[in-house]
């Protein structure tokens, strides 16, 4: 490999939100906030160096080059073509995602959320004065399935005017095919509910499977969405926020750029914009290494589970990095569970309640961290199971 995923950098001290959360005595290993343990892609890092040498950090002014970017790279991997006009840069995806809630309901409106589900879906529909109306995910043979006459009958109603699709799908794992999105979009145009499409897991999809922008079915489809997506989570540049909001309709557009504006995140820094365009200009390669590592890190962990932990089915991760396990055969909470875990061995997971009443039962783990780290805490994990069957 070019690239050296198996370095462990340390991150204690660097006031990382992932792992200075807890005291620096404590034994803890944090798998648990959505960030990789990887220095992102050489192209970001120098471009980011070349802006700080100049050593002068006022407001920006977003160039047509970052416009460019993100609209080859779309079009050269996905087969999107996005236009200019429709797009607008914000501070992150879960600000653009409550601005287009606020922009297209009224308090009281229903939002449906297909649980479990991204755990700031439920803040941001909250936040707004909208009603969650859930969509539970079907689980089937270790994987998740939408239940369509559901969806149907939750968007019937006349009260309901968002879906909040989660497209790589996080924490179950789905990279949903063109065939489901074409049946979520036509249910969602039948009833005149609007799709607004969080794809910010959208490179990390592992072979096999192929993500399909949702705007990107049909004409239709796409004057009858909101797209959300950021180089954030696949190249590891969370912090220095920054996203894009994709809307075509003209009407919906000029309404989201008002909510950008009243919720005060229509500026972005210098470095999230330096970012962006190096990572689609020059990211790809390093991109490819890191999805064929972190395909090995999840069959080494389901090679675990096997061996040792059979008790515990593994879902299948068609993408992003969040692996989501089935625990449900120990009859204990998830909240339990994932406390007991913390404390006995410092393994640091989230519990499934924190993505919906769905996930009672399950854990999720975040796998993009060096494999000798993922060895230590599948060691831990196993350690703690045995304690627990061994007080039953």
């Amino acid at each position: 490999m070019k690239y050296d995923f198996d370095e462990i950098i340390p991150r204690r001290g660097t006031n990382s939100y992932k792992w200075d959360n807890m005291p620096a005595d404590k034994e803890v290993l944090p798998l648990w906030v959505a960030d990789m343990d990887f220095r992102t892609a050489p192209a970001i890092t120098e471009a980011l160096e070349r802006r700080v040498r100049h050593g002068i950090f006022g407001y920006v002014r977003v160039p047509d080059e970052y416009y460019t970017a993100v609209i080859r790279w779309f079009a050269r991997r996905h087969d999107w073509y996005i236009s200019k006009e429709w797009m607008i840069y914000t501070s992150g995806v879960v600000p653009a995602v409550s601005a287009v809630i606020k922009a297209l309901t009224e308090p009281g409106d229903g939002v449906i959320v297909q649980t479990p589900v991204y755990n700031c879906f439920f803040s941001s529909i909250r936040n707004n004065g909208c009603r969650i109306v859930a969509n539970p995910l079907k689980y089937e043979g270790g994987t998740y399935h939408i239940d369509f006459d559901d969806l149907e009958r939750k968007a019937a109603n006349p009260e309901v005017k968002l879906l909040l699709l989660c497209n790589p799908h996080n924490p179950a794992g789905r990279v949903w095919t063109r065939e489901e999105l074409k049946r979520i979009g036509e249910i969602c145009l039948r009833n005149k509910v609007m799709v607004v499409s969080d794809e910010i897991h959208c490179e990390l999809v592992f072979p096999g499977y192929a993500y399909t922008p949702f705007a990107s079915i049909s004409r239709e489809h796409l004057w009858n969405s909101v797209t959300c997506v950021s180089p954030s989570k696949s190249f590891n540049i969370a912090g220095l926020q920054i996203a894009n909001i994709i809307a075509c309709n003209e009407d919906v557009r000029q309404r989201i750029d008002r909510a950008i504006n009243i919720n005060e995140v229509c500026d972005v820094n210098p470095f999230g914009v330096e970012a962006t365009i190096a990572a689609y200009n020059e990211g790809e390669d390093w991109l490819h290494e890191l999805l064929d590592y972190l395909k090995v890190n999840y069959d080494y962990l389901c090679e675990f589970f096997h061996m040792h932990l059979p008790q515990i089915p593994v879902t299948v991760l068609e993408g992003t990095y969040l692996v989501w396990t089935d625990c449900r055969a120990f009859d204990m909470t998830s909240d339990t569970l994932q406390a007991r875990l913390l404390e006995k061995t410092g393994l640091w997971l989230n519990s499934g309640t924190m993505y919906g009443a769905e996930g009672e039962g399950f854990l999720r783990w975040n796998i993009a961290c060096p494999r000798s780290v993922l060895q230590d805490a599948l060691v831990r994990f196993k350690d703690f199971i045995g304690s627990l069957n061994a007080e039953i």
